[in-house]
């Protein structure tokens, strides 16, 4: 399985990428896409929406199931991927390209809570 040393994870298959900005973009790893296989519906939150930690703010479905992604950190919404919910399945093509959407945290120092690739790669079986 692909896990980025560069990004930070979520045991719910989130990764999470510090932008230069002082943004995080945000997606799922290339581990929730292949277990959920062909994407066919995303859904995307509002650009000012303000979200907490572990809040569910966009959906995936497949073939297979629908699923929730939720808010690594707390922050507001300040983009999204408009290209994605129109070609859902860029998700499966690359999960680390392909990101949801970008937040601007409420607290910055919440990413380093988040966990590493060696981390999730325990958490998921990939060691």
């Amino acid at each position: 399985m692909n896990v980025p040393e560069n990004l930070k994870y979520t045991a719910s298959h989130e990764w999470v990428r510090p932008e230069s900005d002082g943004t995080v973009s945000i997606g799922i790893t290339d581990h929730a896409q292949s277990a959920l296989g062909d994407l066919v519906y995303i859904e995307l939150p509002a650009v000012g929406r303000k979200v907490a930690a572990e809040e569910t703010c966009a959906v995936v479905e497949s073939v297979k199931a629908a699923s929730d992604i939720y808010a690594p950190i707390a922050g507001e919404v300040v983009a999204v991927n408009e290209g994605l919910p129109g070609a859902p399945e860029q998700a499966n093509k690359d999960a680390y390209a392909a990101w949801f959407f970008r937040l601007k945290p409420s607290d910055p120092g919440a990413i380093a809570k988040l966990l590493d690739a060696k981390a999730y790669a325990a958490t998921i079986g990939d060691e």
